[in-house]
């Protein structure tokens, strides 16, 4: 398994060297492609247009979307440690969407506030990080923990990466209302983003037997995008 994760470093590292990924000359706060702008960037506003309609008619209080994303969300980490994976991935899906939608409702009932943001994010995290043990836990192969391990270190890493970055760009006026970002604070670009998660750990619930390469080459893609971002954070902070 280790092998594998190797494997994927060396991928990701020849998909930086022949310019997969680049890290944008005007190092913006954004990392890749020709705009400087990843996936989830394009996925959010496509997001927003179909969510906004949706939660304007449902009229449910943010948080209570955000709860039931949570919920829905560790009741798929519950299923998959059972190895009940479509019923798993379902759930997993079922929790993004209310985690796309508590951020419409807050916009159009316009209640948008910081403790709503920090609370979404946190209630994210708890998911990122449920769902993969209980991927291990439903294989229990000591191969799986592994890669499972490197993966929850490789976001701690990152989530660091982020976060501090975003206080100090939001401490120099160049945080969310600068950018025009829909999010609460300003979210620095990486390789695996929202969008991005969500692809990596579906795939992992759709196709079980390759777990390993899938969680990862995550956990790779997820490392290299936070060394992009500590790059890129050494010429924003000067």
């Amino acid at each position: 398994m280790l092998g594998q994760v190797a494997r994927c470093a060396y991928g990701a590292k020849r998909a930086v060297d022949h310019g997969m990924f680049v890290l944008p000359a005007e190092c913006g706060t954004s990392i890749g492609g020709s705009s400087g702008r990843m996936i989830d960037y394009e996925a959010r506003a496509i997001a927003a247009r179909v969510l906004d309609p949706v939660s304007e008619r449902l009229g449910v209080p943010p948080m209570v979307l955000t709860v039931l994303g949570l919920t829905s969300g560790l009741a798929a980490a519950g299923f998959a440690s059972r190895r009940l994976w479509l019923l798993a991935l379902v759930l997993w899906l079922v929790s993004r969407i209310f985690d796309g939608l508590d951020g419409s409702s807050a916009r159009t009932q316009l209640v948008v506030s910081d403790f709503g943001g920090y609370v979404d994010l946190m209630a994210d995290m708890a998911v990122y990080v449920a769902l993969p043990i209980g991927i291990a836990v439903g294989h229990d192969e000591p191969s799986t923990w592994v890669v499972v391990a490197l993966l929850l270190g490789s976001f701690a890493c990152n989530i660091v990466s982020v976060t501090h970055l975003a206080t100090l760009l939001e401490k120099r006026g160049r945080g969310a209302s600068a950018t025009g970002e829909r999010t609460s604070v300003t979210m620095p670009r990486g390789l695996v983003e929202g969008t991005e998660t969500i692809v990596f750990l579906s795939l992992a619930l759709a196709f079980p037997g390759s777990v390993g390469w899938i969680l990862g080459a995550m956990a790779v893609s997820v490392a290299v995008g936070t060394l992009y971002r500590i790059r890129c954070a050494r010429e924003l902070l000067r």
